[in-house]
């Protein structure tokens, strides 16, 4: 590896992208800003390219794209603005890059995620509907470029932190995963209110700061649901090896429970910058900016079983995690999809909280899965399981 390595950071405008920019900017000696890429944000993509002076920025869209590249222009930055999915895909492919960080969010990630994987990167993976859509395809994209894939969402993070170096060693020791959730905002909100919430409010996360899908998919603990999925890929385990607890200190970011019935678990601040500097520093260590977790000054450290009959009222879509996996190929993929159309519904306030697992598993039912074994297959499906789900959201009456 060269000694400054190059990064592509696809979603750099996200909190995640954000967060791996402000990580590289106190290592200028290790990291250089390769490409980043962006969908709307046209200003926050120009503030970025005049910081960490890319040579590649890419619009999804063409008019984002020439108003970026003229604002570029105007202030003379050397940046080479490009446009569309094909050229995101592209600079994560490129020759030059050594890390992807892929943090676009929902399942227009995987497109990329995929051409990355083929070009053999090390693969930063905060996208995790690229493993829920991708699954088994995806993971042979992986295998068969030689990639190294290594997970940034804080609990998959947790739970890598925590296994043996050895992967071949995980299958013999592992007794169960267990994944934290903080419980979002509405932990301990009477279920029967939940038909009032607002999206300001399921965008008010107490721990985290995230995008506004990522944050209501916390509040519904959807996020939950498909980080099980994730898991189940990642990890080689079975759907039934994997827990959920709610922990809503967001502490303790996830533990391994081996078959010795030791566990071994990763704590920290709930701060998005330690996986990301970890990711981007493995096997090492580097500083992340965040700050030391001080047990001196910290109250508690509380878990709540999530199969409580008040839970499973407040977040009945978890369990479609694992109704999708037991299923055929194809199915976390449709409930990703429903999930996404449910949530942008709702926050254009056009059906309920309430209904957004209501439009997950009527469509889960709905979308039949099967003969899954290429990309194009997934998003056909993908397509497919969105139309759905649209007419279901909108024959809901609010």
């Amino acid at each position: 590896m060269p000694l400054r390595q190059r990064v592509a950071i696809l979603g750099s405008t996200g909190s995640v992208g954000v967060n791996t920019l402000e990580v590289i900017s106190r290592h200028p000696e290790k990291f250089e800003v390769f490409a980043l890429t962006g969908s709307t944000r046209v200003e926050q993509m120009l503030a970025q390219c005049q910081s960490a002076k890319p040579g590649y920025a890419v619009m999804a869209s063409e008019p984002h794209g020439r108003e970026l590249e003229q604002k570029c222009r105007a202030l003379g930055l050397s940046t080479r603005v490009l446009v569309g999915s094909e050229q995101i895909a592209q600079v994560a492919a490129d020759e030059r890059v050594d890390i992807v960080m892929a943090a676009i969010v929902g399942a227009a990630g995987l497109a990329p995620c995929m051409r990355a994987a083929l070009a053999g990167k090390r693969l930063l993976l905060a996208n995790k509907e690229a493993l829920v859509v991708g699954g088994e395809v995806f993971l042979a994209a992986v295998a068969q470029g030689g990639a190294k894939l290594l997970p940034i969402d804080s609990e998959h993070s947790a739970i890598f932190q925590s296994l043996p170096d050895d992967p071949d060693l995980w299958a013999r020791q592992i007794d169960k995963l267990i994944l934290t959730a903080s419980g979002g905002p509405f932990r301990e909100r009477d279920p029967a209110t939940l038909r009032d919430v607002t999206p300001e409010q399921a965008c008010a996360h107490p721990n985290w700061v995230m995008g506004r899908k990522i944050s209501v998919d916390s509040a519904t603990m959807m996020n939950k649901a498909l980080e099980v999925i994730e898991a189940r890929f990642l990890f080689g385990v079975h759907a039934q090896q994997i827990q959920v607890v709610i922990h809503p200190q967001s502490v303790v970011h996830s533990m391994v429970q081996y078959r010795d019935h030791s566990i071994v678990a990763q704590l920290g601040t709930p701060d998005m910058r330690v996986p990301i500097a970890y990711g981007l520093s493995w096997p090492e260590r580097m500083q992340s900016g965040a700050s030391a977790l001080d047990f001196s000054v910290l109250a508690s450290m509380t878990f709540e079983a999530i199969d409580s009959p008040a839970h499973q009222r407040r977040f009945p879509g978890l369990r479609l995690a694992w109704q999708a996996l037991e299923g055929p190929a194809g199915m976390p993929a449709i409930l990703n999809a429903a999930n996404e159309v449910a949530v942008a519904a709702f926050l254009e306030r056009r059906i309920r909280f309430d209904q957004i697992y209501r439009v997950a598993e009527q469509t889960l039912t709905s979308v039949h899965a099967a003969g899954i074994g290429s990309l194009e297959d997934l998003l056909a499906l993908d397509g497919e399981a969105r139309s759905t789900a649209v007419v279901i959201a909108g024959n809901l009456e609010r």
